[in-house]
């Protein structure tokens, strides 16, 4: 760092995070996520997209171990320090999806993904938007996510993941249960509509098939939801 540069710092339940410059700061959703993650000690979890570490060290700090991976060296870093930071054993592995795990099963497969859905030509590829691009329906990591799942769960595994509304409730609910699992919206929440939906609105109304936002008008909110699914035992 430079002589002018400062270290943002972020406290969240008793544990402090670094914020560097290229990785996103918790976010309204992140919170929502990890206020319902709850996990035993001695289980075996594995987060897809850990970001600065914020789930990856809470998850640790309660006694899971944890295996936390991401496509974006710099979030892979951050993880790296902040469980290092907070006095926590987190493996951190680079890599997309499932692949720096083939052939490990766990007790619980979490992940808060981009999933904001992205017209053609409107995705980017620097670290910033990539938290965003959902690609064309939002759906385009989940539904790796979810395909790849059972394949990285013992039995009685769960998985769980964030969604807007907007991608649809019953839509989520379908996918879980055709991939074998037992599906239910665990949590939901009110949160402020998200900035960057705003220059996507037009494109949102069109998949919202659920008709959770207005037909018109400028969205305040958007309702937030926890899904889970759970393989029989």
């Amino acid at each position: 760092m430079g002589a002018g540069d400062g270290v943002l710092l972020y406290v969240y339940r008793g544990a402090t995070f670094r914020v560097p410059d290229d990785v996103q700061p918790p976010k309204a959703g992140s919170r929502f996520f990890v206020s319902h993650l709850t996990v035993r000690p001695g289980e075996r979890v594995l987060e897809l997209g850990c970001g600065l570490g914020l789930a990856a060290v809470l998850m640790a700090r309660e006694g899971a171990r944890v295996v936390a991976t991401d496509v974006v060296p710099s979030a892979v870093a951050a993880t790296r320090a902040n469980a290092i930071l907070n006095g926590v054993d987190v493996d951190v592995r680079l890599g997309d999806c499932y692949a720096p795990v083939a052939g490990e099963r766990f007790d619980l497969v979490c992940t808060n993904p981009p999933q904001m859905p992205t017209p053609s030509g409107a995705a980017r590829d620097d670290a910033a938007a990539a938290a965003d691009n959902g690609g064309r329906d939002g759906w385009a990591l989940l539904d790796r996510v979810i395909d790849g799942a059972p394949a990285h769960l013992v039995p009685g595994g769960r998985l769980l993941f964030t969604i807007f509304a907007f991608l649809g409730r019953k839509r989520a609910l379908a996918k879980l249960e055709a991939r074998g699992f037992t599906p239910a919206v665990v949590a939901s929440e009110t949160q402020s509509f998200p900035r960057i939906g705003y220059e996507r609105l037009d494109h949102l109304r069109r998949l919202d098939a659920e008709g959770t936002l207005p037909a018109s008008g400028t969205p305040r909110t958007v309702e937030r939801l926890v899904v889970e699914g759970r393989l029989s035992a």
